[in-house]
């Protein structure tokens, strides 16, 4: 398997507080970003890096999303959907669900990130790596958000959301990717933190890290969403 083979799951299933008022009648992946819904400039990325098959793990509000793209063939890519069910599963739940549509290796992108990088230059370096996950990390130093990884001699020692250290200069860059056996024993239909399995991958030194060095973009808060709106419409960044 070659990394422009493998799928990508896009976890936008969440409920999207911080962008209230506008998610509660549109999910965060339809919301408008330069003009177009911004699920619409995530595809365009993927698709121009040589990615062409998306797992949407959706919940809340998701068969909009299904009613504008159906399966994809418009834009030239083929669009699967995951949906949680009655419940919330969280991001590592939504992807034990997907599971059965993602195989055995398959990248793993938040619904609100933008990430205008080469995705199969991380693709290759995880198929090379052996391990069962792979982290993409930028150094971060408190600029976008808080660091929560500790990342050494190009390895990822530490990975924690909650427990800040000083030797925390990384953050998690919003881009992984996965073998399907890195979920092995963990339950179906129940809430479960991706991050709760990174960090047992970490644990166990089978997540491998791969550095970033341009920063990110998201939608996840209004002032995310402004600023990727001002430099999409104004040509300052890749679509």
């Amino acid at each position: 398997m070659t990394a422009s083979e493998l799928p990508v799951a896009i976890l936008a299933g969440g409920l999207a507080t911080r962008l209230r008022p506008i998610t509660e009648k549109v999910p965060k992946l339809l919301i408008d970003v330069a003009g177009e819904p911004f699920f619409s400039h995530q595809i365009r990325l993927l698709k121009k890096a040589g990615l062409t098959r998306l797992v949407l793990c959706v919940g809340y509000l998701g068969e909009k999303i299904v009613e504008l793209y159906g399966d994809g063939a418009k834009w030239g890519v083929q669009i699967d959907y995951s949906f949680d069910g009655p419940k919330l599963l969280g991001t590592g739940g939504a992807l034990i669900q997907a599971l059965p549509k993602l195989g055995d290796a398959f990248y793993v992108l938040y619904g609100d990130s933008y990430l205008p990088i080469d995705y199969l230059a991380v693709g290759d370096f995880f198929l090379r790596s052996g391990k069962l996950g792979l982290m993409t990390v930028f150094e971060n130093q408190e600029r976008y958000d808080a660091s929560n990884v500790r990342f050494e001699g190009g390895e990822i020692k530490v990975y924690d959301k909650k427990n800040k250290t000083p030797e925390m200069r990384h953050i998690d860059y919003g881009l992984g990717v996965f073998r399907a056996q890195a979920f092995a024993g963990l339950p179906r239909d129940a809430v479960v933190d991706l991050a709760q399995v990174q960090q047992a991958l970490v644990a166990r030194q089978q997540l491998a890290g791969y550095e970033i060095k341009q920063r990110f973009y998201e939608i996840g808060s209004h002032a995310g969403l402004g600023e990727l709106d001002q430099l999409l419409h104004g040509g300052k960044i890749a679509n």
